[in-house]
């Protein structure tokens, strides 16, 4: 069935019909213009495809840009025309049903991928004509030769009928004869051009080789040569042109004359030039963008000797709500402001500044005196966000954080220098922003083991290298082993053994702590039901297991059913299991929090409130939340190493002890090292233990051990 008129292909090819009927007139082409539109259509099909791809596509973009070289569009007005097109129609006609701002930023990539690309197929095209013109040149040669011993009849007619320019000149480079195609491309007469001397005509832009290549030819060394070269007109401007000079030599082999031919790329030089400018800088602020810098920052770190560069990485602070709370119109007119004022901080030599992309910009400085110009650079655009700037009527404040990297030349990567300018911005925002950071090597190191920890945590789990370790829980009464509390480890390939401490906060902050949990959670359970059947049912008495829950699982939907499941497989009773929920995570807790937690407790399962009395402890609070076990934090039980111990930490912690067995809840201590601290603990009426002075956590044999050695006596 064909598509709707209003379906997607048909707001494709009209789509086709706007970009054909806007290029179409600055086209040279044989092609009708719904011959041209067909041709066109494909190349739509594509854009609107990468527009819409779940990852960028800039080949897509240079490819469009080819095509319309292939197409004839080679007039500057065609690319131009094309670009205006695809920002106001492609993401209106192809856009679907996605997120505008989005499309509208993936539509910017392609059209600077396609501009790209018209730039590289433009110049091949050049490259292929230039090698047909140095075919003719070579082919001419021949001709002009042939003529020059045949008659002057022929000759003038090659000569004169030529498009592109030609002059002959005697070895010593006095200009004897020139067609008018030549005299027009200088803007003189042949008499003017006539007895000119080619070595008049140098010009400040002459490659190296040029005039080494021309005392070669003269010589007789070289047969001809071909290089792109610069003339000055007389009223000042600059001809560019393809040219290619060849040696005429007498009819015994002699040289004779030297034989020039030009083509004129002035224009075509132009718009490549122009196109480079458009690849090379942001379209929003006019500034280099991360192509162009990358450029100058490995020139930088390519210097000689003695050279060094200083570079700051800046990121707007708080720019996201500007975006939010005016809109992104208003966002790019401060992206504007705040670029020229960065441009006013880098005017001396060696400086330059640079938009990487979003709130994002960098300011390169280079020399051999670095440490003092680069915090100089760093001060001065600190300074120029200091005044407001009025958007739509508003006076915004701005702010930024900076990461500064200063160093010699040549030790490191543009690609190093840039993370590790990243790295430092982002430790200048996480101090509060508004502020500049130097680079520390050791920073940089944490942060990129971090970094490898965070990406290595998801296959981690799925390779088998995490393991739990137990570390009993003692009753202070009779010293029995009650239970214990599961830790996970990580056995990292390359670092080794990985306490929570390393990896937990990672987990959280990528989501994998609920996976984790879950099996975490599962594994000790499973451990549960081991050691019950280990012991023969109950006849060590039931073991516990406690198992830590993050803040992240406890806002999880599945954390019951998880459990309920759990359980149920594994056939361990709900009073065998305890959730140890830190007091921080329960703070201001509301009821939507806590019902998962009531739920669970109702079902039989202990919760513990962890590490109590690091936080803003609200005993009061203590009625409204469903644990039945208080664990002190180890805090408490550093104060008892010395002797005699605190007395107000001693009556803090009867205090609590007194509070929580009133209100029916178990006391269980952490951190306990010795047995003054063991005897003091029993003496204020803890429950339970855990720590060196017992057990360091272990495999799960150990506790078993320990249980034995306790029924047996």
């Amino acid at each position: 069935m064909s598509e709707e008129p209003d379906g997607p292909e048909g707001r494709l090819r009209r789509f086709a019909t706007i970009w054909s009927r806007a290029v179409y007139p600055v086209t040279s082409t044989a092609a009708t213009r719904p011959e041209f539109e067909e041709r066109l259509l494909p190349v739509a099909r594509r854009l609107s495809e990468a527009l819409r791809a779940r990852s960028f596509d800039a080949e897509a973009g240079r490819a469009a840009g080819s095509a319309l070289v292939d197409a004839d569009c080679t007039d500057p007005e065609a690319l131009s025309h094309t670009l205006d097109c695809v920002d106001a129609y492609l993401v209106l006609y192809c856009g679907g049903d996605g997120d505008r701002e989005a499309l509208r930023a993936r539509s910017a990539r392609l059209q600077h991928a396609m501009a790209a690309g018209f730039a590289q197929a433009l110049r091949e095209r050049t490259l292929a004509e230039q090698e047909a013109i140095a075919k003719a040149a070579l082919e001419a040669q021949g001709v002009v030769a042939q003529a020059l011993h045949a008659t002057e009849t022929r000759f003038r007619a090659v000569f004169e009928g030529a498009a592109i320019g030609i002059a002959i000149a005697d070895l010593e480079g006095n200009v004897l004869q020139v067609n008018g195609a030549l005299g027009r491309m200088f803007g003189l007469t042949e008499q003017a051009l006539l007895g000119r001397n080619v070595k008049d005509w140098t010009h400040p832009d002459d490659a190296p080789q040029t005039w080494r290549l021309y005392a070669e030819l003269v010589s007789g060394e070289r047969e001809h040569y071909h290089l792109e070269k610069a003339f000055y007109r007389p009223d000042g401007t600059v001809l560019w042109t393809n040219l290619t000079v060849s040696l005429l030599r007498d009819a015994d082999g002699e040289p004779q004359y030297q034989l020039a031919l030009m083509e004129d790329t002035t224009e075509r030089r132009l718009l490549n030039l122009r196109l480079r400018y458009e690849a090379t800088h942001d379209a929003l602020t006019g500034l280099p963008n991360r192509t162009f810098f990358f450029e100058r920052l490995e020139k930088a770190l390519a210097a000689g000797p003695g050279q060094r560069f200083g570079l700051c990485y800046l990121d707007l602070d708080g720019f996201k709500t500007v975006n939010d709370s005016l809109g992104h119109a208003a966002g790019d007119r401060l992206l504007v402001e705040v670029a020229d004022r960065l441009q006013s901080c880098a005017t001396a030599p060696g400086e330059m500044v640079a938009r990487l992309g979003g709130d994002e910009f960098v300011a390169l400085t280079t020399g051999p005196d670095t440490r003092r110009t680069v915090d100089e650079l760093a001060g001065r655009i600190m300074n120029a966000l200091l005044a407001p700037i009025s958007v739509d009527g508003r006076e915004l404040t701005v702010r930024g954080s900076i990461g500064i990297v200063e160093g010699p030349a040549g030790e490191r990567s543009a690609a190093e220098v840039l993370r590790s300018a990243d790295i430092t911005m982002y430790r200048a925002k996480t101090a509060g922003g508004n502020r500049f950071e130097l680079a520390d090597p050791e920073a940089d190191a944490r942060a990129i083991t971090r970094h490898g920890l965070t990406t290595a945590l998801p296959t981690a789990l799925d390779r088998g290298e995490f393991f739990i370790e137990y570390q009993p829980l003692v009753h202070l009464g009779d010293g029995s082993v009650r239970g214990a509390e599961a830790l996970v480890r990580w056995l990292h390939p390359q670092h080794g053994v990985l306490s929570p401490d390393r990896f937990i906060p990672l987990a959280e902050h990528t989501g994998l702590i609920v996976p984790l949990g879950r099996w975490v959670l599962e594994q000790s359970v499973r451990q549960a039901r081991a050691w019950r059947d280990a012991n023969g049912g109950d006849a060590l008495g039931p073991l516990r297991i406690n198992v830590n829950l993050s803040p992240c699982q406890l806002t999880h939907p599945g954390l019951v059913q998880d459990t309920v499941e759990i359980l149920e497989r594994t056939g361990v009773t709900p009073d065998a299991l305890c959730l140890e929920v830190t007091e921080s995570a329960l703070i201001g807790a509301d009821d939507d929090l806590l019902k998962p937690l009531r739920r669970l407790a109702e079902m039989g399962v202990d919760i513990a409130l962890d590490d109590f009395g690091t936080g803003y402890s609200n005993l009061a609070n203590l009625r409204r939340l469903p644990v039945s076990v208080l664990k002190l934090d180890r805090s408490f039980t550093q104060s008892m190493q010395q002797f005699p111990a605190d007395p107000v930490d001693l009556k803090i912690v009867e205090g609590i002890v007194a509070l929580a067995h009133s209100l029916d809840l178990a006391v269980t201590v952490e951190g306990v090292e010795t047995g003054a601290q063991a005897e003091q603990l029993r003496i204020l009426g803890c429950d339970t233990a855990q720590g060196w002075y017992y057990a360091r956590p272990g495999p799960p044999d150990r506790l078993h051990d320990l249980a034995l050695v306790d029924a047996t006596g």
